[in-house]
């Protein structure tokens, strides 16, 4: 396996590959570093084309020396090739859907829970533990719920109930803070330095945000090898749109992908956007904010990897968007119209930005776009509320008829 150390983003200083995650040196973070000079790149591929059905074919590019087990399969989502989508766009004739819904616990959170839980074991830890906006608590509970591991999961007390009921049902420990995401994970930042808990995305970040790579890994196999021109992702912390980078960024160095680097292009709302405020003020750090908006998985008012997403944006030629609450549930509803994918809200922001770039002409319509929606709508069901009719009529077909437009016959 190709894994070496952990590496200090800003200094370059490397660290053993242990539960670690700040530079001593400069403070800066710390991330997986490996040397793939010795692998051979058609060995490689066919090692993923006959390995599991799940994240862990790409286990080479993987911070493990060998590869992981878990119980609950992970990856291989579908990326669906969406026309009527792009047609709606504008003539858009290869706009992909990579939907996340497909994972255990319906978002991408169950790829980084994996590969931080796997690494977590390897170190010896007994109990798993997150800061979560909601998605990642669903993961962690569950994960660890089929290790037969202990876990305590961290949320504000205003998240969505659907997310908070689909957390304590594997059993899980469940601590609401009162306070919002930025509170929550300050909170836990203390904890992890009083208990020997893996804390999934903080002790344990280098590794857990390894796990984003393989949604660029997977998207090169199903497209036959070939990297998109152009990526639409959601922004929370910005750990999902940097891997993402670096994940189609290895393989192209391989020679395992064609293409070149995609454009970028990062989605936030309005009601959380420090990283699109910076984008587009030309700053290259991030104001915090305080979140208020539907998009509550992606509302961290002061992202650690904020000013590493900009700069991924802007060397990719590419933007971050912001959208508003209305446009959010529009985008929610355009992808269920034209795909027959619910997404929740994350992937409302997705979808509303790309509408927003494919609205100032910037997509060829010949392009390979590929938007990422992270999560599944019945997380959110609340942003659907009120977008569409429901008739209430008496059981005649006078009733039928007099109150609901009239159907297209055979």
């Amino acid at each position: 396996m190709a894994v070496d150390a952990l590496k200090c983003k800003e200094c370059g200083t490397k660290y053993p590959l242990e539960a670690l995650f700040v530079c001593d040196q400069c403070f800066g973070p710390l991330e997986v570093e490996y040397d793939f000079s010795n692998i051979d790149v058609e060995e490689a591929k066919r090692t993923i084309q006959t390995g599991p059905q799940s994240i862990w074919r790409y286990s080479e590019f993987l911070p493990f020396t060998e590869r992981p087990k878990s119980r609950l399969a992970t990856g291989l989502s579908p990326l669906i090739h969406a026309p009527r989508l792009g047609e709606y766009l504008g003539g858009l004739k290869n706009v992909y859907v990579k939907n996340e819904a497909s994972n255990p616990t319906h978002s991408f959170k169950d790829r980084v829970v994996s590969v931080a839980m796997a690494k977590a074991q390897e170190l010896g830890y007994e109990v798993i533990a997150c800061a979560s906006t909601g998605n990642l608590a669903n993961a962690v509970a569950a994960h660890a719920a089929a290790a037969g591991l202990d876990s305590y999961v961290f949320i504000p007390t205003d998240l969505e109930e659907q997310k908070i009921l689909a957390t304590g049902v594997y059993g899980t420990e469940l601590v609401g803070v009162k306070g919002n995401y930025d509170d929550v994970n300050r909170l836990c930042t203390e904890l992890s330095a009083e208990y020997d808990w893996a804390f999934v995305n903080i002790n344990m970040r280098p590794y857990y945000s390894e796990g984003s790579k393989t949604l660029a890994y997977e998207a090169i196999e199903q497209l036959g090898w070939k990297v998109p021109d152009r990526i639409v992702s959601p922004i929370a912390s910005g750990s999902l749109f940097t891997k993402l980078y670096k994940g189609f960024n290895e393989w192209i160095d391989l020679g395992l992908a064609e293409g070149t680097t995609p454009t970028f292009h990062g989605a936030q709302a309005t009601g959380c956007n420090p990283v699109a405020d910076a984008f587009e003020d030309g700053r290259d750090f991030c104001k915090p904010v305080k979140p208020d908006t539907i998009a509550k998985s992606l509302a961290i008012g002061n992202p650690a990897d904020g000013p590493y997403a900009l700069d991924v944006a802007r060397s990719t030629g590419g933007s971050i968007e912001q959208v508003t609450d209305d446009e959010i549930r529009y985008g929610i509803k355009l992808l269920a119209h034209t795909t027959g994918v619910f997404t929740e809200t994350a992937g409302g922001v997705t979808v509303a930005s790309l509408k927003k770039i494919a609205e100032r002409g910037e997509i060829d319509p010949d392009e390979t776009v590929v938007v990422y929606v992270t999560g599944e709508g019945l997380k959110t069901l609340d942003a659907a509320r009120g977008t569409f009719e429901k008739y209430e009529i008496e059981p005649t077909v006078d009733a039928f008829n007099e109150f609901v437009p009239t159907p297209v016959t055979a």
